[in-house]
């Protein structure tokens, strides 16, 4: 069973619909809700391109044809950061935050190996509401990246500096300076003020761990299998379609 609605696979199809329009297509093994329906199963399941394709009676080339062109097309109307801080939250700051997209890379790709989760995989940074909802999410960038240079190689700091727009992040974002606000190192050796501070700024920053959370219910992000090339694609799809998941 797919746990996706109804709506949101329809949603899907008109957009392949429509690109096939734009591009005069020729007729095609499967119709655009089982073009659809293919590619939800295979995000949301993370069953392989093999399974898929039998499961609908198709070739694994053309399981991946329909795959990688969906994708494609999805993460195309994922927000931009500029697109997806246009309207401030109302309370003031966004929560910033980064986890590791697990990889199935092999011993020798170092660049891949996250030191911190200790295994191989891709780092991918999130900007959310102070809700939990996730306003944008970034490229995928090599596990051993650390979560600060993220931040700054895509300009999250910046955007949010240029908006005054304060930034609630955790210890891996120590240093950043302008408006991003880390909790205090050694706060039981600090004053109570400093123990205090340390306990609202986690208590709002708690919700912003719902953005992963959601992403990762999508099982071809708990170990993606497929090029390190295409995790970043992967992730802006999975992105529109939760918008057109919330939005109904």
């Amino acid at each position: 069973m797919l746990d996706v609605p109804h709506e949101v696979v329809e949603h899907v199809s008109w957009l392949i619909y429509a690109r096939r329009c734009e591009l005069n297509s020729r007729w095609r093994r499967l119709g655009c809700f089982q073009q659809a329906l293919l590619v939800l199963v295979h995000l949301r399941k993370n069953e392989t391109l093999v399974q898929v394709a039998a499961g609908f009676g198709v070739s694994t080339a053309t399981a991946g044809r329909y795959v990688s062109e969906t994708v494609d097309l999805l993460a195309e109307r994922a927000p931009s950061l500029h697109e997806a801080l246009r309207e401030p939250p109302s309370e003031g700051f966004v929560i910033l935050d980064g986890t590791l997209i697990a990889t199935d890379r092999i011993a020798s790709d170092e660049p891949y190996y996250s030191m911190k989760h200790r295994r191989h995989g891709m780092n991918v940074q999130v900007v959310a509401a102070p809700d939990g909802t996730p306003l944008w999410f970034s490229r995928a960038l090599p596990g051993r990246t650390h979560d600060l240079t993220a931040a700054r190689a895509h300009g999250v700091i910046q955007a949010c500096l240029s908006r005054q727009l304060l930034i609630l992040a955790d210890r891996a974002y120590q240093g950043a300076g302008a408006t991003v606000r880390t909790p205090y190192y050694r706060h039981h050796e600090l004053p109570e003020h400093y123990q205090q501070y340390n306990r609202d700024h986690a208590r709002l920053r708690a919700p912003g761990e719902r953005a992963f959370a959601r992403l990762k219910q999508w099982r071809i992000l708990r170990k993606a299998r497929c090029s390190t090339n295409r995790i970043g694609r992967t992730v802006a799809a999975i992105h529109a379609i939760e918008i057109a998941w919330r939005s109904g």
